[in-house]
């Protein structure tokens, strides 16, 4: 689940036309189609995900002879909204998908157009790439690619006595941190928890299928979860961080946990950089020293390219599109998935997928953003692996699983016997029945 949009509020479905002029390949394109071009894609929460102007604005420097025209969609409802308009011949030129686990649909409906020519074109420093290819055709590329860290306060640190996290620390020793953050914290008179753990299944679930060797979400067998699940529990049930309970009947914001220091550390998706940077030059967030490490290791033979998880955000071309503006829309996709693309989006805090030299300056530029050597190692060196591996069946066992993970969190059913039932489920309901 792309759990960032989460945070972001819901708008009315609506057309904002936004005269905005983006490139696609100079005169020649206008040549082609006879004319200016206009392409219209999807998008969500404009007011508040700036993300989709700063491509367009970005594209629109190079030719202002293609104009792009935002198509709005309700955040939460979005695929849902975007699928009944595909089907009714409406949808956009082009469209963002929102969450990987649903791009198999698109896909398998025949409302994608192949850009494997856009996808050869990009080289090897896009993250996620290989996510939207399908019996060796790709049909989306990702503009943007979140990975998983632990947001760390200094500031809580120091006052614990603690020493703060490194590039190559394991799972025992974030153990061992948490346990030394909770003595020390309580010694130094302070109400702060030494960790946020939020509601999301993601955030058990997606390091332990990420990390652990072997582990397939369509096997049926979820006993890789365990460890990951006991540790949680661990956690919860010392009082290092606020219980599952309590969290999901208070409605907790990870936001204001972390941001208005009532935690120490919080593992979390690297969007969250960009929030708490606006959030603490806002004042909805509280003055103090972070930074971010690498999710936790197995053990240290990946201490080099810590192991992690995180969808792309894809972009796609309608399979129903005039011809007169294929071209067009390629050299979009070709921007916003390149470097062009990529060093826009680093430069207002957003962690693209393209990942190069310029890109990473212009990120550590942005006012606010730790600049420290471990958050620099962080942002540089990781293997994310994605929540949803692309299949027809995983949004039916992610289902599954989100209810086997409310069940172990809130105490409900004991974690093997949660997760044999859910493996006993997936096999009935999805895996057997395909």
């Amino acid at each position: 689940m792309r759990h960032r949009h989460a945070r972001r509020t819901a708008l009315a479905v609506a057309v904002t036309a936004l005269t905005l002029t983006a490139t696609a390949c100079g005169a020649d394109e206008a040549a082609d189609s006879g004319g200016p071009v206009t392409l219209t894609m999807s998008a969500w929460s404009l007011n508040s995900t700036p993300e989709f102007q700063k491509l367009a604005d970005g594209f629109h420097q190079r030719n202002p002879d293609v104009k792009v025209e935002f198509k709005e969609y309700d955040a939460t409802n979005y695929d849902t909204q975007l699928t009944a308009d595909l089907a009714a011949g409406s949808g956009p030129d082009v469209f963002a998908h929102k969450t990987l686990k649903n791009f198999i649909t698109y896909q398998a409906g025949e409302q994608l157009l192949d850009v494997s020519d856009v996808a050869d074109g990009l080289g090897d420093k896009v993250n996620g790439l290989g996510n939207y290819k399908v019996d060796g055709v790709t049909y989306s590329v990702p503009y943007r690619q979140d990975s998983w860290y632990v947001f760390y306060n200094k500031d809580l640190f120091a006052a614990a006595g603690v020493t703060p996290p490194t590039e190559a620390w394991t799972w025992a020793e974030y153990e061992r941190t948490v346990a030394d953050l909770s003595a020390g914290l309580k010694t130094a008179g302070s109400p702060a928890k030494a960790a946020y753990q939020h509601v999301w299944q993601s955030t058990v679930q997606g390091l332990a299928l990420a990390q652990t060797p072997g582990a397939d979400l369509n096997s049926g067998d979820y006993g890789y979860y365990a460890p990951y699940y006991q540790r949680a529990l661990k956690q919860q049930e010392s009082g290092a961080q606020v219980d599952y309970g309590t969290a999901t009947t208070n409605t907790l914001q990870y936001q204001a946990q972390f941001g208005t220091q009532q935690a120490a550390t919080m593992l979390m998706g690297s969007w969250y950089v960009a929030t708490l940077v606006a959030q603490q030059k806002s004042g909805a967030a509280q003055s103090f020293k972070w930074g971010f490490a690498p999710a936790p290791q197995r053990d240290a033979s990946t201490k080099d390219k810590p192991v992690t998880f995180g969808d792309p955000t894809g972009l796609g071309i309608n399979a129903a599109i005039d011809e007169n503006k294929v071209k067009a829309a390629k050299e979009f996709l070709s921007y916003v998935a390149g470097e062009g693309g990529a060093t826009a989006l680093a430069s207002i805090g957003i962690t693209p997928a393209a990942l190069t030299e310029q890109v990473a300056k212009a990120y550590f530029e942005v006012q606010g953003v730790p600049t420290d050597e471990l958050s620099l190692f962080t942002f540089n060196n990781h293997d994310t692996r994605p929540e949803n591996p692309v299949s027809p069946q995983t949004a039916a066992l992610q289902n599954i699983l989100q209810e086997t993970h409310s069940a172990i969190m809130s105490g409900s059913t004991p974690v093997d016997e949660a997760l044999a039932k859910a493996g006993a489920r997936a096999r009935s309901e999805v895996l057997e029945s395909k």
